[in-house]
């Protein structure tokens, strides 16, 4: 089906509301999943004072998520996925300029499938998509034969996209897929004529080097990009090559980037307590107390007057609310533990979805 007159609109541009699924995996998530609930459900109060919120939950948790979720501003569904990650697994959703609201609905395969994905099956959460566009009653576009997770890319929404080579080249998703055919599909799905690839992402960040916990666009022509000034660090090598690219890189309307810096974390790792608490089933990612998580302040998102961004109870948490609040001055900031989040593999970033409003006349993205 022809889709050219849509496109991606960036993340600040006015959302109808935000997609959240609820943890419960117990091969992910300590404790079955109790304290990762509690963080969600911080998360999805908080972005419920600006904006609605849907959150998917599976049969057997769905009285006890209504109960945590309790807010005139939050709807529980019922909704069967594998893990949370609605970032990954949920909709990208693509606009035009008569009003209409479609999303793509990418092929997923659990961060590489059976080369390096981090648990199997995972057809329930290939499915998600398509359910919340039933729900919305949304044209679906389905990319059967491409796969490509949301939190592997960043937009302006004026044509330009940032990614990673380490995910998106990497083999275990579309080894049949060169460069420019990668390029291709993007460019044609999400309206973009522009393509900036950052070399890799974060160190040891499990999606292979998602993006969007690494360098996101805060506005047209300007970039977040997480630093470390530390050569001992191995995150400093990926930050140059990242500068290096961004610096030399013109966007789609032909403007060279305004590059922002927000400092890394201090190495946070998860507790021998933390880890025992994760239920150990082979094929799942393991959870060991000497892998470095790969704690980002970039893994925030824009929601309609504000900013939901995580904290970490490291000294770096009050430089990134206050680069967060220089940069974003018309936007509340708000900071959550995002502790509890990161042990599960990600942050606030991958755990929600935006679904973008539709564009009426004389309002643009």
């Amino acid at each position: 089906m022809p889709h050219k007159h849509f496109f991606m609109p960036a993340e600040w541009a006015e959302h109808h509301q935000t997609w959240m699924l609820w943890p419960q995996r117990p091969d992910n998530w300590r404790l079955g999943g109790k304290p990762a609930q509690a963080a969600f459900a911080r998360v999805a109060r908080a972005i419920a004072e600006f904006e609605p919120v849907t959150v998917g939950v599976n049969a057997d948790q769905y009285e006890n998520a209504c109960n945590r979720l309790e807010h005139d501003n939050i709807r529980v569904v019922e909704m069967a996925s594998d893990d949370a990650w609605v970032r990954d697994t949920g909709p990208t959703f693509v606009v035009n300029h008569e009003g209409e609201v479609a999303g793509m609905d990418w092929q997923f395969n659990a961060w590489g499938g059976l080369n390096g994905g981090l648990y199997f099956p995972w057809q329930r959460d290939d499915q998600v998509a398509r359910k919340i566009l039933q729900i919305e009653k949304l044209r679906r576009i389905r990319t059967e034969g491409f796969i490509l997770e949301g939190g592997a890319i960043h937009v302006d929404g004026e044509g330009t996209l940032i990614t990673t080579e380490e995910c998106l080249l990497n083999p275990n998703r579309n080894p049949h897929l060169d460069r420019s055919a990668i390029e291709a599909e993007l460019c044609h799905h999400l309206g973009v004529s522009c393509i900036i690839w950052l070399p890799e992402g974060l160190y040891n960040d499990e999606t292979d080097g998602h993006v969007d916990n690494f360098c996101c666009f805060i506005r047209p022509g300007e970039v977040l990009l997480a630093w470390t000034d530390d050569e001992q660090d191995p995150n400093y090598r990926r930050c140059q090559a990242a500068y290096k690219v961004l610096s030399e890189s013109r966007d789609a309307r032909g403007r060279s980037l305004v590059i922002h810096l927000m400092p890394i974390p201090s190495p946070i790792y998860a507790t021998a307590e933390e880890c025992e608490g994760v239920d150990a089933v082979d094929g799942s990612q393991p959870r060991d107390p000497g892998i470095r998580l790969a704690g980002s302040y970039i893994n925030f998102l824009i929601v309609n007057g504000g900013i939901i961004a995580p904290a970490f109870d490291v000294p770096e948490d009050l430089a990134a609310e206050e680069i967060l609040r220089q940069l974003f001055p018309d936007r509340r900031v708000v900071m959550l533990p995002g502790r509890e989040i990161l042990l599960g593999g990600g942050n606030i970033h991958c755990i929600t979805q935006q679904q973008p409003a539709p564009i009426t006349a004389g309002r643009f993205a």
